[in-house]
């Protein structure tokens, strides 16, 4: 019988919806913004090094709080100089930014679409500073996609990656149930685990840092709880998880969720290790 699973993201409303709730419920850009502050300036230290210009690509930067982010830091390091920040996003809508000395050019595509339409109109644009946080899970090849962007980087650039840690509750959760959740071809799991080996095998230098995020998923557990359902969603990239997962499988899961490889219990909540992995790519 065909399993009535569906993928979250075939209903884009209710994946939104989960994914503002994780904001809300985890540490996750928190943790972003501390490697921002802390971190970031040393990677980006000699990236514009004698240019008048430098130019910064965001490859699925979704809402876009992280890019400007990232752009302040820029400007700090390099005052006066232009910034010209190109965003590669399917469901972006363009934001209004007051910054200044930052030009902004929005192509609203798939990174696959770009790197095909670059291609075909046989252009190659070099970069300064490419970032692609938290967007590996929605191409076709990831390493053919870290190559390709790889491929642009100017002499003194870096391409930084941001992804779930494979120490994090998501390794453990999908290592053992990502078979069973519908991917529908419209995703894949991958950790930052999984791309050193990606890396080597392309002969590339990198540095890995982990950032340690939680987030509460104690909801998850109080049964018809709507906060609860949408998270679990998010977790299992699964349309209404809750209904549609055969009951042995929602069982395993809701059991999984509690266990060590996960979470941890905190003051009788649940806290779900969101841990991420931040990889800074050499050219």
């Amino acid at each position: 019988m065909a399993s009535p699973m569906r993928n979250l993201l075939a209903d884009p409303a209710r994946y939104l919806q989960s994914f503002r709730l994780f904001l809300e419920r985890s540490t996750e850009h928190q943790s972003m913004q501390e490697f921002v502050q802390g971190q970031l300036p040393a990677v980006l230290a000699s990236i514009g090094n004698g240019k008048s210009t430098i130019n910064v690509l965001s490859v699925g930067g979704g809402a876009g709080e992280m890019d400007l982010q990232i752009l302040s830091k820029i400007r700090a390091r390099y005052p006066g100089v232009t910034i010209n920040n190109d965003v590669i996003e399917p469901k972006r809508v363009a934001q209004a930014s007051n910054l200044e000395n930052i030009k902004f050019t929005w192509h609203k595509e798939t990174a696959d679409e770009y790197e095909s339409r670059m291609k075909a109109e046989k252009k190659t644009k070099k970069w300064d500073f490419i970032h692609m946080i938290q967007m590996l899970y929605y191409v076709k090849d990831i390493p053919a996609t870290i190559r390709y962007f790889h491929s642009l980087l100017e002499s003194q650039a870096k391409l930084l990656v941001i992804l779930v840690s494979g120490k994090s509750g998501w390794e453990t959760l999908w290592k053992k149930f990502g078979s069973s959740f519908p991917l529908d071809g419209l995703c894949c799991y991958v950790s930052s685990a999984d791309l050193p080996r990606m890396l080597d095998a392309a002969g590339l230098k990198y540095q890995l840092y982990e950032l340690p995020s939680h987030m509460d998923i104690t909801s998850c557990f109080i049964e018809g709880d709507k906060d609860g359902e949408l998270l679990l969603d998010f977790l299992t990239e699964t349309l209404d998880f809750a209904k549609t997962a055969p009951p042995e499988l929602k069982r395993q899961v809701m059991e999984e969720l509690r266990k060590p490889g996960c979470s941890e219990i905190r003051d009788g909540k649940v806290i779900f290790n969101n841990n991420l992995g931040v990889i800074v790519i050499e050219p």
